[in-house]
Formats: C-alpha cells, sequence, structure tokens
C-alpha cells in the first residue's frame, strides 16, 4: 500500500506544480458546497475505502461538502496539503517524522487514525527460517534503504538475538509481491499485512509474517493517517469536523458491511482484483477501530512512543517534543 518509507521530506518539495491538483481554502464546488481536495498516498485500496462509501453514499453532501479524491503527485501527498491545494490526504507516523519538527517543518497535522494498529511487518516464503527476525541473517531483504526502515529492521533483528550485518540487502524494485517471493528475487518483504499480505493468500503462496509491533511495542505507530493542512484546519475547524464525521460514516459502513464497501471501492476503480479487495476489506473491518474508542482516535502514548523512540536513536534531526504532530480535536463525538 505504501509507496516507499520516505526518510526525508524534501524541504522545497512545497514548490512544485500543484495548482492542477487541488483547490485554495474556501473555494465553492458544486452547488454552492464548499470544495474539499483529498489526496490519497498510492492508488486506490481498502485503506482508502471509507472515502470512497462517504462519496457514494453522500455524507460528504449531507454537511454540505464537496469532495474530489485525486492520485498524489511524484512528490506525495504530505508535498500536497502542505501547499494548501489538498485540505486532507493520507500520510504515515513514520514518513511525517522529519516534517514535524525544525527546518523543513511541514504544516500538516494527523487529524484522524484510518486503522489503529501498525499491520505491517516482513513476509517470506514460508518454511525458510523467516518466520522470526533472527531468520532473516543470510537472507535478501527488499530494502528502501531509509534510515528509520533500516533502524527498524536492525532492532527487531538484534531483539531476536540476530546479527543484522549478516542480512543482505537488496534494493526494492517489488511491485508484485507474490511474484517476487515466487521467483526468489527477493526473501523477505516489508508489506502491510491487509493487502499485500493477503494478497498472497489469494494467489494461494504460503508464508512466513512477523509484525513489528509484536517485536517492539515502539513500533505500534499510526500507519496511516489523515493529514490536514494547518492553515485549514486553524481557519474552518467546522469544516474540518464536518469531513471527518461523512469520513467517519464511511468508514463505520466498511466495519458493519464489509462486502458492499469493497463493491463501492471496486465501483470507483475496476482496475482492481476484486477477489483481492473483497478478502482485505474482511481483515480490515476488524482494524480500523480495533479496541480503540472510537474510529479516528489516535492515542497520544503510543504516538509518543514511536517518536521517543526515534529520538533516543538518534533518527530525527531535531528532537520531537512529546504530542506534536497530531490532533483528536477534529474527530466527531
Amino acid at each position: 500500500m505504501k509507496k516507499k518509507i520516505i526518510a526525508i521530506l524534501m524541504a522545497g518539495c512545497m514548490t512544485c506544480s500543484l495548482a492542477a491538483c487541488g483547490s485554495d481554502e474556501g473555494e465553492k464546488g458544486k452547488e454552492g458546497k464548499e470544495k474539499i481536495t483529498f489526496v490519497l498516498d498510492w492508488t486506490p485500496n481498502t485503506n482508502h475505502t471509507g472515502l470512497y462509501v462517504a462519496q457514494e453514499k453522500g455524507y460528504f453532501e449531507d454537511e454540505g461538502l464537496d469532495v474530489e479524491i485525486v492520485q498524489p503527485p511524484e512528490d506525495g501527498a504530505d508535498a500536497l496539503v502542505a501547499s494548501g491545494k489538498a485540505q486532507f490526504g493520507i500520510s504515515f507516523q513514520d514518513t511525517m517524522a522529519p516534517g514535524v519538527t525544525g527546518e523543513d517543518m511541514l504544516p500538516t497535522t494527523a487529524v484522524a487514525a484510518v486503522v489503529q494498529h501498525n499491520t505491517s511487518g516482513i513476509i517470506s516464503r514460508k518454511g525458510e527460517g523467516m518466520d522470526r527476525p533472527k531468520g532473516l541473517e543470510g537472507k535478501k531483504y527488499a530494502t528502501w534503504d531509509a534510515p528509520i526502515e533500516k533502524a527498524m529492521m536492525q532492532n527487531v533483528v538484534e531483539a531476536d538475538g540476530g546479527d543484522f550485518s549478516k542480512v543482505e540487502l537488496v534494493p526494492s524494485t517489488v511491485t508484485d509481491e507474490v511474484s517476487a517471493l515466487e521467483s526468489k528475487s527477493v526473501d523477505a518483504i516489508w508489506v502491510f499485512y491487509a493487502w499485500a499480505g493477503i494478497a498472497t493468500e489469494v494467489a494461494g503462496l504460503e508464508t512466513d509474517y512477523f509484525a513489528f509491533r509484536d517485536v517492539n511495542p515502539s513500533f505500534d505507530y499510526y500507519t496511516p493517517v489523515i493529514i490536514g493542512n494547518n492553515e485549514f484546519l486553524k481557519n474552518e475547524p467546522e469544516t474540518a469536523k464536518k469531513f471527518l464525521s461523512a469520513v467517519k460514516k464511511g468508514y463505520e459502513d466498511a466495519i458493519e458491511n464489509p462486502k458492499a464497501a469493497a463493491e463501492v471501492l471496486c465501483e470507483a476503480s475496476p482496475e482492481l482484483d476484486k477477489d483481492l479487495v473483497l478478502a482485505s476489506q474482511e481483515y480490515l473491518k476488524d482494524q480500523y477501530v480495533a479496541d480503540a474508542k472510537k474510529w479516528g482516535y489516535i492515542d497520544p502514548d503510543r504516538w509518543n512512543r514511536f517518536y521517543n523512540w526515534l529520538n533516543e536513536n538518534g533518527l530525527t534531526e531535531t528532537e520531537i517534543p512529546e504530542n506534536t504532530g497530531f490532533s483528536n480535536d477534529y474527530l466527531p463525538e
């Protein structure tokens, strides 16, 4: 699902040509409704289902909003939201880290958790010993060569008594996890189980898998999240609340009736593999809220725990203070 784990968001990313992708604050859409541009992180998938359900069922219209869902530019959703050309978008707590403080600070805030817990981990062919981190020794791991990514990998391998220097890091060119594993071009891949993991199940490929959060609780961070433009949030808080109220209804519908929600997503994006979407949606119905008190809630302790780990391991240019980069203030009650 995630295009890649970005180590540093380029400081100049906001200056690229984005005007065709979004709308300026306060622009009116259809029938005088307030125009909202929402930018995805990648091509449509089940992380985004609640948005499409809210659009299809008229929840945005009920709130007086005309919402356009757009694909991300090369710079990613963070750049478009930071520029103000999109009011909301999809990001991830780890990739947000370089932009929440310091000289490269981006004017965005995480305002809702799409999925309550980190469902990412390492997938490999079944029975080759990689069901635990130490088993990666001597194996080919597809890396994005990002500092946070490699630090997390080193942490889980060493926590399991392994030697990270013995893991063979190969540049990731993976676009199809099933083909990559079957061809043995790589042995282990970082995936979000709700999509790539489920894809291996649908394809009938037997795999082993371990989740990062099961090895180190600090890695149970928020991924993905909905981010908002800070200026927009400051000037139009009630509109932001209306938007998230509609989105919440969309995700609640996806929890209540995953099959119907999958149909909505497939209709919006007919290029998707329907079997994969149906299976992924069934998996995610238990992940959108999980043990949280409501959809979208960001637990400050878990948010801070991950950023504190980054601070302690020298993975930030400047220290990230606690409770930085997120807000629950715009969530509906």
